[in-house]
């Protein structure tokens, strides 16, 4: 039998239940579920309305500008631009202009379905916040970006 060696975890930890990765991970899937349930009253998926959130503050992104933005694959962002183009709630050129690109822009009716949803994804949000000691809350949010600029290189 081969011995493995011990490999020593990188901060103090009875488990992997207290590691850093694994609390991200909880409060991610605590934050998608409560999203998911939210959209569903408004007919949209947390991809769909972080690609409304997106198109509402820079019309005209390209599918992969937009699929960066969310964090979903390419091929994923373009299913989702489908179904909120099948949707009525965002417009796409049939043809590109220049190159590939297509770029999409919220309807009237997808910035109405934006607003309506964004009440409920900002009171979850504001749950959150709510638990962040007092005076925390900007040091949380740069604690976590640098989190994230660790691993994207």
């Amino acid at each position: 039998m081969t011995e493995r060696a011990q490999v020593e975890p990188p901060h103090p930890a009875d488990s992997v239940l207290d590691h850093v990765g694994y609390r991200l991970k909880k409060a991610h899937a605590a934050l998608r579920g409560a999203m998911d349930q939210a959209l569903r009253a408004h007919g949209l998926t947390v991809p769909q309305y972080a690609c409304l959130e997106v198109l509402a503050v820079r019309p005209g992104l390209s599918n992969a500008e937009l699929a960066r933005a969310t964090f979903v694959t390419r091929q994923s962002m373009n299913v989702v631009l489908r179904g909120l183009q099948d949707s009525g709630l965002l417009t796409r050129p049939d043809v590109a202009e220049t190159g590939r690109a297509r770029p999409a822009t919220l309807t009237d009716e997808g910035e109405g379905r934006l607003r309506a949803a964004q009440a409920d994804v900002y009171a979850i949000e504001a749950r959150m916040i709510r638990t962040v000691p007092d005076g925390r809350l900007a040091a949380l949010l740069d604690d976590l970006d640098r989190i994230a600029g660790a691993l994207n290189p």
